[in-house]
């Protein structure tokens, strides 16, 4: 059997994910799914017709997807599943007014996965993405370590290019982490950013830090504003894809990802924003590391944020 990932969504977002698996080549197959009829077989058709510019065999094959289920099959077998699927933000619009509408898309998503692909780990990053993680390994009854979301990876990246254009220095110099939640209780971590080496806070004044902190957590809603259609994709599928590789090649690389989180940090029975080592069957384990009081105050605030809306997505 070859590799074999599968992305649920064909917007912008999934799309993206799509064409960058691909074009890793480390996949002997990248499934891309959607409701609307046509759409992914075209985009996927598209995709193969650049491989021989790009220089990748991966084959990509599109699936239109109906309300019963139609058409899953065609994600039998998937190592990975990333699921994207539902409606991505409107300027004025926050992650968690998508909650009811993505929880109904992501429930069937996920439903469909545990038929189909009962031994794929799930990379969730519909929005709001700490909700529709927890709602996902609730309607596919997968281990926990196996299905996780996307969010730290995504969210220090945006931190990292903010650092270094405010600094003027290459993003390969800076080191930075977010942890927490994908949202208003995002948790950067000042304690661990360092730019070639040097802490942070030697560089740049407490206040300047928190308008970078304060623009990450607003990083999204940025994007959404300049957009006025749509939200990001560029960075947010690099984040994703990135994830992919993570567990395909067994890596066991540390990442900041939206996990199970059973005890770190004095935490437990929640899904959020921490580093883990990341596998073939998802999280090996959550890795827990020094934070300052502020900062871990901070997560557990995040966890009790989160804590509340993961128990309502349960009926949803």
């Amino acid at each position: 059997m070859g590799k074999k990932v599968t992305v649920v969504g064909a917007g912008f977002y999934g799309s993206t994910t799509a064409q960058r698996l691909a074009e890793y080549d480390i996949f002997d197959t990248v499934v891309l799914t959607d409701i609307l009829e046509g759409k992914p077989a075209g985009l996927a058709l598209d995709l193969n017709q650049s491989r021989p510019i790009e220089g990748f065999e991966t084959k990509v094959v599109g699936a239109s997807t109906g309300p019963n289920g139609e058409g899953y099959e065609a994600i039998e077998g998937s190592d990975v599943v990333v699921v994207t699927a539902g409606l991505p933000r409107k300027p004025g619009m926050s992650r968690m007014d998508l909650l009811e509408v993505n929880a109904k898309i992501v429930r069937q998503v996920a439903e469909n996965i545990a038929k189909y692909a009962p031994n794929a780990v799930v990379i969730v990053v519909s929005n709001p993405v700490d909700e529709m993680t927890a709602l996902a390994q609730l309607a596919t009854q997968f281990p926990k370590n196996r299905v996780f979301g996307q969010a730290g990876v995504l969210d220090t990246a945006r931190f990292t290019n903010s650092i270094a254009e405010t600094l003027a220095v290459p993003v390969k110099s800076v080191k930075a982490l977010t942890l927490g939640s994908h949202g208003d209780t995002m948790v950067p971590v000042p304690s661990r950013c360092t730019v070639d080496g040097k802490p942070l806070a030697d560089l740049l004044p407490a206040d300047k830090i928190e308008e970078l902190v304060v623009r990450t957590r607003n990083g999204g809603a940025e994007v959404v504003a300049l957009l006025k259609t749509g939200s990001a994709y560029y960075a947010p599928s690099a984040a994703a894809a990135r994830m992919a590789k993570a567990v395909i090649e067994d890596s066991g690389e540390v990442l900041p990802v939206c996990a199970w989180v059973e005890g770190e940090y004095g935490i437990s029975g929640v899904y959020l924003g921490v580093e883990a080592q990341v596998g073939r069957d998802g999280i090996k384990k959550v890795v827990e590391e020094k934070l300052t009081d502020t900062e871990l105050a901070g997560l557990k605030e995040a966890a009790e944020a989160v804590r509340a809306k993961q128990a309502d997505v349960a009926s949803l």
